[in-house]
């Protein structure tokens, strides 16, 4: 409930401390006194628009305080809890609006955003007027109105989740589906690189080993015209072996006939031949070492420039070839395990939506039930308000196709205010006082059923009186005994249903210096003097004094 309200410097309003209770109060006073001031002063408070022309004239600022007293399992406690601010006993709101069109908002004494004091204004407080655009106006309400209406909690979560479900398995296929379809566009190149890189098949370190080769080889190509000149030299015609060979033969036949002086000689060719045999050993060895096939370095330089055009084409070194040839390996498997993961969550998908469309199609069978009977309650309602010839409608708007987290339907409450008129919305059809009327029986019927804990009637009974007007205060009075009740009301039918008379009057303050509006709380002489005024006018006569009690004794 509003517990207090709280006013400094609002257009009239100097100064003002309200406290209020449960049950229905009711608000009145002459035209101009400052009723719809002291509606806007809560307005802002609750987060609605701040305008600098609502700052007292000489004033730099105003303020307006309300503290509201809540279940602890309301729903706007939660939305403290979600942004971090304080969840006290009671919940503080509190709007200060500068003269030079700022304003700022508080909760508990913590600094919030306008719109974050809009959304837990609205969930405790609804204001209701002629040609209020809030509350069940506002077509988007209907709908959850509709369920609290006809206790379809559990059916609506039923569907919000299935939705959820839906949505991530969506999610879910267009993410893979992406994947898939990137896959796709570069299976060609894929397939190409795989099939090229895997005749290449590249090894780890197989340059380094083929480099290596082929200077041995360019090493020996270039050595072998060497080789074959050394092996002329020493093998060759010319060689010189044979010939100092048979000298030495020679020499030794003369030193067996007794010339010694040719030994130094005969010593000198032996080791002579010696040395070049084993110049000509040294030359075999070389041979053998030095001997390749020469197609060897024509295959050896043909794989490794085959390996460095693959790594130039691939951006990469010789090495990395391996792992390009991996990376695309692995993009063609996971193709193929992509396109079997895509039909995988498909199936998901088609599941989800089949789960969804049943918990649809189940809720929107149960709206169009509870659709039927909140027509009846409601038109219930409409003969005492002087609206027995007009009809009720919920506009069911069922669509199939549609995927929302609402489910299959769209609800609007449409009215039909005479015979053989077009039926259309609330706001478009009926007058101020049809729509006032209209809203109120539709707040008796909801009353007990998801409404707001606050309900606030902006003179919704201008233009009725008698027995209409009695009609809207026993309704009134109804809704009281389930929800706090505050109106602002010219009819003393009403004023004599409330449980609390609250009086909005314009006080001189000191005389020539300015008007303030002032609220004063009414007792029970001074609550029959002002009916008695709301019955007769300007002149309260003794009639109407007498008709203020009798009227008072009847409904208190």
């Amino acid at each position: 409930m509003l517990n207090a309200l709280s006013v400094r410097n609002i257009v009239l309003i100097d100064q003002l401390d309200l406290a209020l209770d449960n049950g229905m109060t009711v608000l009145t006073g002459e035209t101009g006194a400052g009723k719809s001031i002291l509606l806007d002063a809560l307005t802002l408070a609750l987060g609605g628009r701040g305008d600098a022309s609502l700052v007292r004239q000489g004033q730099d600022s105003g303020q307006v305080v309300a503290v509201l007293e809540l279940a602890a399992d309301h729903p706007a406690r939660a939305l403290l809890r979600e942004n971090a601010v304080p969840d006290d006993e009671d919940v503080i709101l509190k709007r200060v609006q500068f003269s030079d069109g700022r304003t700022r908002a508080f909760i508990n004494d913590q600094p919030v955003s306008a719109s974050l004091l809009q959304k837990v204004g609205s969930q405790v407080v609804e204001i209701h007027g002629q040609h209020d655009d809030r509350a069940l106006v506002d077509v988007a309400t209907h709908r959850a109105a509709l369920d609290a209406f006809g206790e379809l909690a559990k059916p609506a979560a039923a569907v919000r989740d299935a939705w959820a479900t839906l949505v991530e398995a969506q999610q879910a296929v267009e993410e893979q589906r992406a994947q898939v379809d990137a896959a796709l566009a570069a299976e060609d190149y894929a397939r190409h690189t795989v099939d090229e890189l895997s005749k290449l098949k590249p090894g780890l370190g197989e340059e380094a080993e083929l480099s290596e080769r082929r200077q041995q080889l360019q090493q020996a190509e270039k050595a072998a015209a060497d080789v074959v000149e050394i092996d002329e030299i020493l093998n060759g015609p010319n060689a010189p072996s044979p010939a100092l060979a048979a000298l030495m033969r020679r020499l030794l036949r003369k030193l067996d006939s007794g010339a010694t002086l040719f030994q130094p000689i005969v010593d000198a060719l032996d080791a002579s031949l010696a040395t070049l045999d084993t110049a000509a050993e040294a030359l075999e060895d070389l041979k053998r070492e030095m001997a390749f096939d020469p197609s060897e370095l024509e295959q050896v330089e043909e794989r490794l420039f085959a390996l460095r055009a693959a790594a130039r084409k691939h951006q990469t070194s010789c090495d990395g070839l391996v792992e390009v040839l991996e990376k695309y390996e692995g993009d063609l498997n996971t193709l193929q395990s992509g396109e079997g993961r895509l039909k995988t969550l498909e199936k998901a998908e088609a599941l989800a939506r089949a789960k969804y469309a049943e918990a649809a199609e189940k809720l929107s069978t149960s709206r169009a039930k509870s659709a039927k009977a909140l027509t009846k309650a409601v038109e219930a309602e409409l003969p005492d308000l002087k609206l027995g010839a007009a009809k009720f409608i919920v506009d069911q708007q069922v669509d199939k196709n549609r995927v929302a987290a609402a489910g299959f339907d769209q609800i609007a409450f449409h009215v039909q205010t005479n015979p053989g008129t077009a039926a259309g919305p609330l706001l478009k059809v009926a007058s101020g006082g049809e729509l006032s009327r209209f809203l109120l029986a539709l707040k008796v019927v909801l009353a007990d059923r998801g409404s707001a804990p606050v309900l606030i009637f902006d003179e919704i009974d201008t233009g009725v009186g008698g027995a209409v007007a009695d009609a809207i205060g026993r309704r009134l009075a109804r809704l009281a005994s389930t929800v706090q009740v505050l109106t602002v009301t010219h009819a003393p039918q009403v004023a004599a249903r409330a449980n609390r008379h609250l009086l909005i009057e314009k006080q001189m303050v000191k005389e020539g210096a300015f008007m303030r509006t002032h609220v004063r709380p009414l007792d029970r002489d001074a609550r029959q003097e002002e009916v008695a005024r709301m019955l007769a006018g300007a002149e309260i006569t003794d009639e109407a004094r007498a008709a203020a009690s009798k009227l008072l004794g009847t409904v208190v």
